[in-house]
């Protein structure tokens, strides 16, 4: 069976990819802060006939972060599939928040990504193939009004992509950055704007699905997801 280790599981593009890759038979190692949502997305993706390790964790401290590699290695022989999910969003001017909502921003979105991408991206080098994902965004490439910070940590999580990529490339591993725009998740709580606007988290799911199908030879770069009409 193929593994695939996911962080932040339980909602939005990680429980979507989640049931897209137990639908396509791999086995699922899920990280995420709710014990309550990781029972329900284990009995969900349990009903496709594979294996899953659904895990607590704070993926915003370190030491649980690598306490979640090593499980996860424990339960795998071979990792086919990092998916660097979990991630904050929070809105704010740049000039006037507090110092903290870049800090917070950083360890999810910047910090947690390398832990596993460093740490996974060395045993899909041992192994000689595997496909990490770093799920960014359109302020990865141009900074969004009154998000300052999460431009700033996103652009960090792009290049973070792009390093990992070209030194285990050589290596048979397979680095692709995942670039969506506005899309239904709880970043979008509360908006008046209807859901058929906004790129869908299955979307972006079945865009990494079909990234995974190519050939050994051929890596996707960048996926690039926008509202038509937004």
């Amino acid at each position: 069976m193929k593994a695939a280790i996911i962080t932040g599981a339980t909602k939005g593009i990680g429980r979507a990819t989640a049931i897209e890759l137990a639908k396509n038979g791999y086995d699922i190692i899920a990280g995420a802060r709710n014990e309550q949502d990781l029972q329900q997305l284990t009995v969900e993706l349990k009903a496709y006939n594979v294996n899953v390790l659904a895990l607590k964790v704070d993926f915003s401290e370190k030491a649980q972060v690598i306490a979640f590699v090593e499980k996860a290695l424990g339960f795998a022989k071979d990792v086919h599939v990092l998916v660097n999910n979990v991630g904050s969003f929070v809105p704010s001017s740049f000039f006037d928040e507090d110092d903290e909502v870049f800090e917070s921003q950083q360890l999810l979105n910047v910090n947690a990504a390398y832990y596993l991408g460093k740490r996974i991206g060395k045993q899909m080098l041992t192994q000689r193939f595997g496909h990490i994902f770093n799920i960014c965004s359109v302020a990865s490439k141009t900074p969004v009004e009154n998000a300052g910070s999460y431009s700033v940590t996103k652009a960090a999580m792009l290049s973070l992509n792009d390093v990992m990529r070209k030194e285990l490339a050589a290596h048979h591993v397979k680095v692709t950055a995942v670039i969506p725009g506005s899309t239904y998740t709880s970043s979008w709580e509360g908006t008046t704007l209807a859901k058929e606007k906004f790129v869908q988290p299955e979307d972006v799911a079945r865009s990494i699905s079909m990234a995974l199908q190519l050939s050994a030879a051929a890596n996707v770069d960048e996926i690039v997801l926008t509202p038509l009409n937004f």
